[in-house]
């Protein structure tokens, strides 16, 4: 079992920036965030694969940058300039593999309104 501990969730403002961050208790070959909002199937925003390489949503593209700290296996995900407002909650997810078997965890979400 992997546990993931998201944290840095918060009132901003749009147009101000935030930075979520995920530590897991394990490595992971891939880390993911969604955001949700009311109503809403969890959408992707942003990844990191099992190579090293990212992966965006287009509206996101060139303003959350999502990195990784290998050593302490945190994620993060640092959204500059939110467009968005109203209540959103961001999940980051982390994916193992195993010989070619995947399997998939989520955090507990952090609770981003981003205000007018």
């Amino acid at each position: 079992q992997l546990r993931l501990v998201e944290s840095g969730g918060g009132t901003v403002e749009a147009g101000g920036s935030l930075t979520l961050s995920c530590t897991a208790s394990g490595r992971a070959s891939a880390t993911n965030w969604y955001r949700q909002t009311p109503g809403n199937e969890r959408d992707f925003v942003a990844g990191i694969t099992g190579n090293s390489g990212t992966n965006y949503a287009d509206p996101v593209k060139g303003r959350f940058p999502n990195t990784r700290d290998v050593p302490t296996n945190t994620d993060y995900l640092q959204m500059n300039n939110l467009k968005t407002e109203g209540r959103a909650s961001c999940y980051c997810n982390a994916i193992t593999s195993t010989d070619e078997h995947y399997k998939s965890y989520w955090g507990q979400g952090t609770h981003v309104p981003v205000s007018s």
